[in-house]
């Protein structure tokens, strides 16, 4: 059995990451395509009050079963699109150890602060200062194998554009490129 592909797309709350998931299950039509969104398992969380370190453990456990999910699925061969926010170091050391890096497209979705912060304003979902907050932290590893701006190109432009550059995406992939930088003995 093949592996799937993963979209990896990877930027700060509210910088159009589902945009460009739903633009990309519209246009991509070699394959059948899975979004799996960060935001949607953590809504599958009950919704009792936690404590400051039982939300902490909770949400831990939350992603890393998220990656752990991104695996399976792409395992068993379905191609998937990520939405995720890679804010602390530990979440893209754990996707490095989890998922084939020879199968990830990773893509940093960027967005200009003052944009992000109009869009989470307007949206009122999301606490005040979450893009703000995870601006600098979600691009800190540096590389990716394709980026794309939200702020001067709009979701479909951005899909399109990941769809014309999946065929012609050559190795080192990214994942492989950080995967050897940051994990002992990475492939």
């Amino acid at each position: 059995m093949t592996s799937g592909r993963i979209i990896f797309l990877n930027g700060t709350s509210s910088s159009g990451k589902s945009s460009i998931a739903r633009e990309l299950l519209d246009i991509l039509d070699d394959g059948v395509f899975f979004h799996l969104a960060v935001d949607s398992f953590n809504a599958m969380r009950s919704k009792r009050e936690l404590g400051e370190r039982e939300l902490d453990a909770a949400l831990r456990r939350t992603r890393m079963g998220f990656h752990r999910s991104i695996a399976a699925m792409a395992e068993v061969g379905n191609d998937v699109v990520v939405d995720h926010v890679l804010s602390e170091p530990w979440r893209l050391l754990d996707c490095l150890a989890v998922l084939p890096p020879e199968n990830v497209l990773f893509v940093g979705v960027r967005c200009p602060l003052d944009e992000l912060v109009r869009r989470e304003e307007a949206r009122g979902d999301r606490p005040p200062g979450l893009a703000a907050f995870q601006y600098d932290l979600v691009h800190a590893h540096g590389d990716y194998d394709l980026e794309c701006d939200t702020g001067t190109t709009s979701p479909r432009a951005c899909a399109q554009h990941i769809k014309a550059f999946l065929p012609h995406r050559t190795g080192p992939t990214a994942f492989t490129r950080l995967r050897r930088r940051h994990l002992a003995g990475g492939q």
